[in-house]
């Protein structure tokens, strides 16, 4: 099965990100998953669900323990041919 999963943090800075966002991008970025495409109001990464679910396990404890108040995200099953949620 594979999975996208798209995520925000906050509180926001819109001067420069702050440190929470940061390692949540580089924990993703580093997670061997197929895609990550980093946003300035919002992330993604796509990949095997075990791969997936272990790297947000790692974002969300590394990205609460670097100051978020709160992690918005939404995990959808794709379609492994075309990346297409269902």
């Amino acid at each position: 099965m594979r999975l996208k999963v798209e995520f925000t943090t906050e509180p926001f800075d819109l001067d420069e990100p702050p440190q929470h966002a940061v390692v949540a991008r580089e924990t993703l970025q580093a997670a061997p998953l197929d895609a990550v495409d980093v946003g300035p109001f919002g992330n993604t990464a796509e990949g095997g669900s075990e791969e997936v679910l272990a790297a947000v396990g790692e974002m969300l404890r590394r990205a609460l323990g670097a100051g978020a108040t709160r992690v918005s995200l939404q995990v959808n099953v794709v379609d492994g041919e075309s990346g297409d949620a269902r």
